[in-house]
């Protein structure tokens, strides 16, 4: 399979690989079932960033909201598990979040500046390959469902970077994105062991 053109995301390095492509159309189990996971994950961080930052009351309204359009996403993807008569099962978690998270650095304001960073990454990934499995996935109403979450991943990832430039100049944001950014690359250079390991996140990028 070759992959057609999409708009870039300008936030990411390097895009999604044929060979990722293939194997989440293949394994279409799966790939739900850890996209359900994704969503409630990001609900989670928009939440843990509230309550990080509770004084914070427009980072508080920003993020509620950020964090029901991600449940309403989970309720979207859960549905859809039922009626495939899927159940929803914990799957190994690929090591793409975690290295990105450990990068965040300890120290305040840094820290809120590289959890906006990498909660931001995370999203324009997901928000690449949805708009990915939109254009290639055969099974239509797999297609249709990456298809209706398009504009609000580019929503998301676009609301973090808003709030880094609500706290700090560009100058600052900028070099910080671009050495997150690379990481998020490398953390996607590789094949998988297994195929039964295929994820939202697992790997599959093209070379620079």
């Amino acid at each position: 399979m070759t992959i057609a053109a999409i708009t870039p995301i300008r936030w990411l390095v390097n895009s999604s690989s044929n060979s990722w492509l293939e194997q989440a159309i293949a394994r279409p189990q799966e790939l739900l079932i850890d996209h359900a996971h994704c969503e409630r994950k990001a609900a989670g961080a928009a939440l843990q960033l509230m309550f990080r930052y509770p004084s914070n009351e427009a980072l508080a309204v920003a993020l509620s909201a950020l964090a029901q359009e991600e449940l309403m996403h989970f309720d979207m993807v859960l549905a859809l598990l039922q009626r495939r008569g899927i159940a929803l099962r914990p799957l190994r978690a690929p090591p793409y979040g975690a290295s990105l998270m450990s990068l965040i650095r300890k120290q305040e304001p840094l820290r809120q500046l590289d959890a906006f960073l990498v909660a931001g990454l995370i999203e324009a990934r997901s928000h690449e390959r949805m708009a990915l499995l939109a254009s290639h996935h055969p099974d239509q109403e797999l297609s249709n469902l990456y298809r209706e979450l398009l504009a609000s991943e580019a929503r998301h990832f676009g609301l973090y970077w808003l709030l880094c430039e609500r706290y700090w100049p560009r100058q600052v944001i900028i070099p910080r994105l671009e050495e997150l950014a690379s990481a998020e690359s490398n953390a996607l250079i590789g094949e998988l062991a297994k195929p039964e390991d295929l994820r939202f996140h697992s790997f599959g990028v093209n070379s620079p």
